[in-house]
């Protein structure tokens, strides 16, 4: 019988999330960190793999959002908050 890997990808998001902001001062080795260990956390590839996704997808979306509002460049965001 196989056992089932434990963890989730909700758990190994949010370890890659916290340990890429808190190991931003290494440059590539700290990235490695918080891969490894958010996809050990994950409890498998697969769910290492979309942990990482959500990730990416989060840190993108986050700097999308502050470089069309702080450059006057109001795209999509800025487009909704000026019609309230």
């Amino acid at each position: 019988m196989s056992e089932q890997p434990k963890g989730s990808v909700l758990i190994g998001f949010l370890w890659m999330f916290f340990l890429s902001i808190l190991l931003v001062w290494l440059p590539v080795i700290g990235q490695f960190i918080a891969g490894f260990v958010g996809g050990k956390r994950a409890g498998g590839v697969g769910s290492a793999l979309l942990a990482f996704f959500f990730t990416g997808n989060s840190f993108f979306t986050a700097l999308y959002m502050d470089i069309s509002v702080n450059s006057g460049y109001w795209d999509i965001f800025g487009s909704f908050i000026s019609v309230f």
